[in-house]
């Protein structure tokens, strides 16, 4: 293989075991549990893993380390798959931790053979308490001089479903005084009565992940076992366990910062939580940071890609402004969406002296390679959006106000008339006269106003509903419970948008103008559900 240049440096230690000859083709794996969705955080790995995978011309699996039955579900393992796919990503193998179950029983009693492992009978509270701690060792456990022949026995009735949950474990006899609390005797079987999502009951006992993942990665051929920081501290059993199972100096353990980014709940135990106590519809809420979420809320993968890309690779924990994540968002929407015309809460907006109906071609996108068009049609009654007309303006206002003129996106300047109000003194209309040939290129196109304002035909319009989101989390410190925003989800079900609009699919994207970016929800279109959810608005204010 040619040399590759290396640009952080996980891909210097991909270099140097190459140089050396301890690798020839570069694998890595995605191991997540199904025991969730994956989130904002998990992409950044994915991005990592499989950019390796691209970088070497090698190969990158998909584990699931579904290991822990009382908390996996098939429903965790289909969403995963579906969000690498929409994340752009293929994997090479897809595999399962429990493929190797019986592999790994068979690693245990070998340990046990070698007298590098002992069934304990304390439980998992006494274990804890006879840990020792950062500055005093362990104590050791009263079973740890069993014999051979009794721990086999032993854990041959682990297996066999003779002892319950809790009441014994299989340790690894490492070093109760080592100053790394993870050598100081692991837990590496435990007893667990579970139905598995693939084994059935097949199994009572069940491996703990550090004895697995690395059994798991050397099963599997991986030379680079990428993974975030807080597994550092965890990567001399990684070793030892490959090792003193039979395996050489790869796999190769290697350890980054996880993503932290402001306003942004990254633990699937708290997502979880919100889901339990319906504080959002699903995990694929618009407002979870899942990537099924993003997908529903219609960020472009293609810019999680590049958010993914521009932090970068670290070993310091950091965390990274939201705002740059909606910065690449509305970097990739700025090129690729189409400009549309909605008005969001809508008053009726008459043309007095309208006498035809008429039809425009609109740009579709300003910023587009290939530019092109889109009809939109005008006649005597129009909508416009409520905030556009202000009876009595504030200071500074630049939209329609009586006595006042204004331009109507992509047609004619309007001059004030009149307006009405309800009983309760809301507007309910306002009644214009058009400028003739004010229209671009017209000899009056060159009248100033003081603003350009959105609009639609009332006569082929189509209804409209809007959802606008904020973030999940108040900005700052504190209590996740304390934090939660309390109206993260405004709706607008009266919403108004062209004609255009009824012809859109499902997961379209749009810069509804002087709005924001929408994007049309999961159904749209069927059964008279024409929705949308807000991506991301207009102003970018990242790094200001």
């Amino acid at each position: 293989m040619e040399e590759i240049k290396s640009t952080n440096f996980i891909e210097e230690f991909i270099n140097e075991d190459l140089a050396e000859g301890k690798a020839k083709e570069i694998i890595t794996r995605f191991p997540p549990e199904p025991n969730g969705y994956l989130h904002i955080g998990h992409a950044k790995s994915l991005c990592i893993n499989f950019g390796m995978k691209e970088k070497y011309h090698g190969k990158c699996n998909l584990r699931y380390d579904d290991t822990n039955p009382s908390k996996e579900d098939i429903e965790y393992v289909n969403s995963i798959k579906e969000d690498i796919k929409w994340l752009g990503f293929e994997w090479d193998e897809e595999l399962y931790a429990s493929d190797y179950f019986d592999r790994m029983y068979e690693c245990a009693v070998g340990l046990i053979k070698k007298g590098l492992a002992y069934v304990c009978d304390y439980t998992a509270e006494q274990i804890k308490a006879t840990r020792g701690t950062l500055t005093q060792p362990g104590e050791e456990s009263p079973w740890r001089g069993r014999s051979v022949e009794e721990n086999l026995r032993l854990f041959e009735e682990m297996k066999d479903g003779k002892y319950a949950d809790g009441t014994k474990v299989l340790r690894a006899k490492i070093d109760m005084a080592s100053p790394n609390i993870n050598m100081r005797d692991p837990v590496i079987y435990r007893v667990l009565r579970a139905t598995h999502h693939r084994t059935g009951d097949k199994w009572c006992i069940y491996p703990m992940y550090d004895f697995a993942h690395p059994l798991e990665d050397a099963f599997e051929g991986i030379t680079h076992s990428i993974c975030t920081l807080e597994f550092e501290d965890h990567r001399p059993l990684y070793d030892w366990v490959k090792i003193n199972c039979g395996f050489g100096e790869l796999p190769r353990q290697i350890e980054f910062a996880r993503l932290g980014m402001t306003r942004t709940i990254m633990s699937k135990r708290y997502l979880k939580k919100l889901v339990d106590e319906g504080k959002v519809s699903g995990w694929s809420d618009p407002r979870m940071p899942t990537l099924s979420g993003m997908r529903e809320r219609g960020y472009p993968p293609e810019a999680i890609r590049r958010f993914c890309q521009e932090i970068g690779v670290s070993k310091s924990q950091s965390e990274v402004d939201v705002l740059m994540l909606e910065h690449f968002v509305r970097d990739y929407l700025n090129i690729n969406a189409d400009r549309m015309m909605v008005v969001k809460d809508p008053i009726k907006l008459i043309v007095a002296n309208a006498t035809a109906d008429e039809e425009y071609q609109i740009e579709n996108n300003p910023n587009a390679e290939d530019k092109s068009t889109h009809k939109v049609t005008f006649s005597r009654e129009l909508y416009i959006d409520r905030d556009d007309f202000a009876p009595v303006p504030p200071p500074k206002y630049k939209r329609l106000v009586p006595g006042g003129k204004v331009r109507l996106k992509g047609s004619y300047i309007l001059e004030y008339v009149s307006h009405e109000c309800d009983k309760d003194g809301n507007v309910v209309s306002v009644t214009c006269n058009y400028i003739h040939d004010s229209i671009s290129g017209g000899v009056n196109a060159g009248i100033k106003v003081k603003g350009v304002i959105q609009w639609v035909n009332a006569k082929d319009c189509i209804d409209l509903t809007l959802h606008e989101y904020d973030y999940l989390l108040l900005d700052g410190d504190g209590d996740f419970n304390d934090r939660l925003t309390p109206n993260s989800h405004t709706a607008y079900p009266n919403a108004k948008g062209e004609s255009f609009l009824a012809t859109v699919k499902e997961y379209d994207r749009f810069q509804f103008m002087r709005m924001g970016y929408f994007s049309a929800v999961k159904g749209y279109g069927k059964d008279g559900k024409y929705e949308f959810n807000q991506i991301t608005g207009l102003k970018d204010s990242y790094g200001k």
